[in-house]
């Protein structure tokens, strides 16, 4: 019997969609199911020019959260609109500096002990309607929200490479035979994201327990993905194994996918799981068994050059 133990910290994810708001859980214990999504990336005929390093949101607010509610939302949306609310700093910096998806824990190091701790609402709007990029949201968007946190928080960063033990996703098996739950997808993204534009918004979300069309949606021990490329399983895969993981699979195109595993640190008090997924089996394969099994893929430990931002100087907010 796999022995459960509670974790020094529990995985957090800022989630970032260019819809509707995604709720991210926090270090803090949890009062919540944990649940939260990733949004597939959005491509389009032609990318737009890289944004102007000095662009910033025509309007910005940032005011301090005391509501003590242990869940965060996140995200840009349609009209170039950006809304946290209840965010910590340092999920900011993730989503501000992870683009297209956040940065995980482990690539962020230094700053105050309050950057995990305090929480922020902010909403800012952008000038004009920035279109989304070929890998997600406006990438000017991304400059905007890393100037106001310089501007704001007075933050200032630098990135440093190191190597590090990372793992490489290879395929499994020698005749490159795909897992049970590893299929290829037959989902246009782009056509599913591009038609609801003009009629004001984007598609609904799917109901609890259904795959996400386009995009990975997670729970503890419970990973689930539609049209998702490997670039976005490997961005997911770190945040559980901790480590950087590279594709080396080959495998080009997008996949639809499932994953179950018993993780080795299962938080406590998280309560039960959302509707339509099942309660965490105490007996059930590690992440890395699950992936060779399921997915008939593998994680290869090696070595690695790591891309790690370091927090240089961050200070409380004056607030509007």
């Amino acid at each position: 019997m796999r022995k459960l133990v509670v974790p020094v910290s529990v995985l957090s994810l800022a989630a970032l969609a260019f819809g509707p708001r995604l709720i991210a859980q926090t270090p803090k214990p949890p009062a919540d199911n944990g649940t939260f999504e990733v949004a597939a990336p959005r491509p389009l005929p032609q990318a737009p020019a890289p944004p102007a390093d000095n662009a910033t949101f025509e309007v910005a607010s940032v005011k301090t959260n005391k509501s003590g509610d242990n869940r965060i939302g996140i995200g840009f949306a349609p009209g170039g609109r950006f809304r946290a609310t209840n965010v910590p700093l340092r999920e900011l910096i993730s989503a501000a500096y992870g683009t297209p998806q956040p940065l995980a824990a482990f690539q962020i190091t230094g700053g105050p002990k309050w950057i995990e701790s305090d929480r922020f609402d902010i909403v800012a709007k952008a000038p004009g309607d920035p279109q989304p990029g070929p890998n997600g949201p406006p990438s000017a968007m991304f400059v905007m929200l890393r100037n106001l946190l310089a501007e704001r928080f007075q933050l200032t960063v630098h990135r440093e490479t190191k190597e590090s033990p990372i793992y490489a996703l290879v395929l499994a098996r020698a005749d490159g035979k795909l897992g049970p739950q590893l299929r290829p997808a037959a989902t246009d993204c782009a056509a599913l994201m591009a038609a609801p534009r003009g009629r004001g918004g984007p598609p609904s979300p799917p109901a609890p327990g259904e795959r996400m069309p386009c995009g990975m949606r997670m729970f503890p021990g419970n990973l689930s993905g539609g049209s998702s490329s490997m670039a976005q399983l490997t961005n997911v895969l770190a945040r559980f194994v901790n480590r950087t993981v590279v594709d080396k699979t080959g495998l080009a195109g997008n996949y639809d996918l499932d994953l179950q595993w018993t993780p080795d640190q299962v938080p406590q008090g998280r309560g039960d799981p959302p509707p339509g997924l099942p309660a965490i089996d105490p007996n059930g394969p590690s992440i890395f068994t699950a992936v060779q099994e399921q997915l008939g893929l593998k994680l290869d430990s090696t070595r690695g050059a790591v891309d790690v931002l370091v927090i240089d100087r961050a200070e409380h907010p004056t607030e509007d």
